[in-house]
């Protein structure tokens, strides 16, 4: 449930405080938006019908570790559209710095939702990434159970810094003309590939959600809900797949302690801003995101 602030929910005062616009809370060196899941499905639902294109990101901890030292990461952040909170410990971070987020919002929960509304608005969806057969069995789940109108599938091999061949990827989801394309690289690998493609995807709206391609395919299992709200799905991740989590999870990742420590100690007014509600492009604010 939403913490309440000052007579009302988070997510009322969300996009309702003082100075109008969504509230953004910072973490390290990275933005979340203060949105729950349906305020930023109802986002997502107009930067669509703008039709000038756009990004979605769900930032979790190994994101906010990985932008310490990685500017192309931080770049590709600083032009998000929306930026939503992936993981409990997240969630319960902003509360610990005083800037609350009302809600967990993690690409693999966000991803059905969005399906659902793509279906029913009839938006092409392009599904890129995912393991090997994995992005050929979602799309014929969401075409099956939901309707989605499938515009295009693609699995291709992307190096985190980009190769020749990634100008073809990227012509093949703009030809398709869809609406959405769901990347699913991995981060920092599709968050990065957005960035560098955003000029040419036009109107198309980008999301980097992670797994929840293999998700939707069933290849991947997801961790039981009250693991996820106790803030144990990386535990249950690194359960399933040890080998190749268990660097991130148990050497990396606890840098985020002092990513934390350090944002507590800067000034209020650096670890809060608005982004404009009716923003045609994603506001950066000056004391944000390192060059």
């Amino acid at each position: 449930m939403p913490m309440p602030i000052a007579g009302g929910s988070v997510g009322a005062y969300a996009q309702d405080g003082a100075g109008g616009g969504i509230r953004r809370v910072r973490v390290g060196q990275l933005w979340l938006d203060a949105l729950t899941a349906a305020e930023a499905l109802d986002r997502i639902d107009a930067l669509v019908a703008r039709g000038a294109g756009g990004c979605v990101f769900t930032p979790n901890v190994d994101h906010v570790v990985t932008a310490e030292d990685d500017p192309a990461f931080r770049a590709a952040y600083a032009m998000a559209s929306l930026s939503l909170a992936d993981g409990q410990a997240l969630v319960w971070a902003t509360r610990l710095l005083g800037t609350p987020v009302p809600e967990k919002v993690s690409g693999s929960d966000l991803v059905w939702p969005l399906m659902r509304r793509a279906a029913a608005a009839r938006w092409g969806v392009y599904l890129l990434g995912g393991a090997p057969g994995s992005v050929e069995a979602a799309a014929s789940r969401l075409e099956r159970e939901l309707g989605v109108r499938i515009a295009g599938v693609d699995a291709p091999r992307i190096a985190v810094d980009g190769d020749a061949g990634e100008g073809a990827v990227v012509e093949r989801v703009r030809r398709s003309g869809a609406e959405v394309v769901v990347v699913g690289l991995g981060a920092p690998k599709q968050e990065r590939f957005i960035h560098r493609a955003a000029p040419e995807l036009g109107r198309t709206v980008a999301f980097g959600l992670g797994a929840s391609i293999d998700f939707l395919a069933g290849r991947v299992r997801r961790a039981p809900r009250w693991v996820s709200r106790a803030g144990f799905e990386w535990a249950f991740r690194l359960a399933l797949e040890p080998r190749r989590l268990s660097r991130r999870y148990l050497v990396k990742d606890p840098r985020f302690l002092g990513v934390l420590a350090r944002t507590a100690r800067l000034p209020a007014a650096e670890r809060q801003a608005r982004r404009p509600a009716d923003a045609a492009e994603p506001s950066v604010p000056s004391t944000g995101v390192a060059p």
